[in-house]
Order: C-alpha cells, then sequence, then structure tokens
C-alpha cells in the first residue's frame, strides 16, 4: 500500500488515477454495478471528486399538503438536509439520492459551507442549482444538470450515514467515490486497497504501453506484451 491515510491516498488519484481505469479494475474483480447512471455529470468538464462517501437520503413530499405529519423530521424545513451538510468532514463527498429528479439537490449555499468544512464534493442522483456560483467556488459537483426548482416544498433529507442506492448501484457511507468527465464510480471501502493499488499498476503500465506506441510498436504488439489496451 502506497499510502499511510486518506489525504495521501485522495491525492494520489487526483493526481494519477481516472474512472476509466479504476473501472476496468473493479470489473476484473468481479465488482460490475459500481457506476452510476451516466446522467450524473460534472458541472465543469475539468472538475474532479475523490473522497469517501457521506451518504443522504432524500425523499419526496407534499409539503403543501393540508395533512398531518406523524414524523417530525417532516416538520422541519428541509428535513435533515442542514444537519447532513453540517456534519460532512474532510474529504468527504455529499452524496445523495432518493428523490425523484424533479428539483435540486444542491446548491451555491451548500456548496459554500461543504468547502469550508474540507468536504471533497458533491454528486447528487437529481439536478443542481446556483450554478455560476459553485462554478466561482469551483466545488467538484456532479449532478444531472442546471434545474432551478427548489426542493424545499418538493422534498427532505429523512437520513444520513446511512447506506443509500443509486440506480442499482450500492453506496455505504465510508466507501470511496471518484467522479470525472467519464461519469462516477463507487469503491467498495473492504476492496479499496485492492482496487487502488491495482489501479494505480494500470494507469502507471498504461502509460509505458502509450509510449511504445508512439515509437511505433502497434496495438496488438503491445497488448500480447503489456496485456494493456
Amino acid at each position: 500500500m502506497e499510502w499511510q491515510n486518506d489525504d495521501a491516498l485522495f491525492e494520489m488519484i487526483r493526481t494519477e488515477l481516472y474512472t476509466a481505469v479504476i473501472g476496468d479494475i473493479m470489473d476484473k474483480m468481479g465488482l460490475l454495478h459500481q457506476f452510476l447512471p451516466p446522467q450524473i455529470q460534472p458541472l465543469r468538464s475539468d472538475m474532479f471528486v475523490a473522497g469517501r462517501a457521506m451518504t443522504v437520503l432524500e425523499a419526496d413530499v407534499l409539503e403543501c399538503a393540508d395533512y398531518e405529519s406523524n414524523n417530525p423530521i417532516l416538520k422541519k424545513p428541509f428535513g435533515l438536509m442542514l444537519e447532513a451538510l453540517d456534519d460532512l468532514k474532510k474529504n468527504e463527498v455529499y452524496i445523495c439520492s432518493g428523490a425523484s429528479p424533479a428539483y435540486a439537490l444542491w446548491g451555491e449555499l451548500m456548496s459554500t459551507r461543504a468547502q469550508i468544512l474540507g468536504a471533497a464534493g458533491a454528486v447528487v442522483d437529481g439536478y443542481s442549482r446556483d450554478t455560476r456560483g459553485i462554478l466561482q467556488l469551483n466545488f467538484p459537483s456532479f449532478s444531472y444538470g442546471n434545474y432551478a426548482q427548489d426542493q424545499a416544498p418538493r422534498g427532505k433529507v429523512i437520513d444520513f450515514r446511512v447506506p443509500i442506492e443509486i440506480k442499482g448501484v450500492l453506496v455505504n457511507p465510508g466507501d470511496i467515490v471518484v467522479g470525472d468527465i467519464d461519469g462516477v464510480c463507487v469503491v467498495p471501502k473492504q476492496h479499496e486497497v485492492e482496487v487502488i493499488s491495482r489501479a494505480l499498476e494500470k494507469a502507471r503500465g498504461e502509460k509505458m504501453v502509450q509510449k511504445k506506441i508512439l515509437e511505433g510498436m502497434s496495438a496488438k504488439e503491445a497488448f500480447d506484451k503489456y496485456g494493456i489496451m
């Protein structure tokens, strides 16, 4: 293992790795369902996120409906969203799912607070808003795209730091989340040492193969010799 702590780990991921090579390794390990849906993209193409999942569970609500809820959480303006946001730690990724993609789950003020807390980024199974503000902050944010409709009367956070599912991908608190222009993948915590170690080896090997191809080696010859393509 080439890293001693999370700071070193995520710096290494940001410097040397990308989602494609990490995904390739997980495929070889039989972890075939680790990419979030392709609709989840960075707000700007050069954004990169790497950190540990701080999972957030959202639910649709009808705040304007005429009823008395039996759940005290639903009486709060955003449910537990503010508590979840304030609980972010250094190197964590706010990753939210559970709601229909009909409103924004992330915005500028949330990004501001997360950045102050040292969070690595945000990944939401839905839309984000306040796009210009988030881009100005340069806070890595991944979503379905830009849509200003607010979550306040439409959805509430009902729990956080619990397992969540995003289109068939299980995300547990503490899993590694990596996202770039090619998508977002989730590395299960119990497999992280093997996945990242093998991904580093493959990424470094790919650079060698590219060098040989540039020098004139054929694709077949390169694959036969290095087993990488």
